[in-house]
């Protein structure tokens, strides 16, 4: 598991923690080169509130 703000400190750094669109865009962009789908996660899955997961495995 991995926060948004942990994201955001150790790409763009502390100054950026509350810039959290750029890991929205990010992530969205990471799942359309992978096929992924944000309903229906295969590899990053969104948990509302705390932040997101890789998928080892697929469901």
């Amino acid at each position: 598991m991995v926060t948004q703000p942990q994201i955001l400190r150790e790409v763009w750094g502390a100054t950026h923690q509350d810039d959290t669109h750029y890991v929205r865009i990010l992530v969205g962009k990471l799942r359309q080169k992978l096929g992924d789908d944000a309903v229906a996660p295969r590899y990053i899955a969104t948990e509302p509130g705390v932040g997101l997961r890789f998928l080892a495995s697929p469901p």
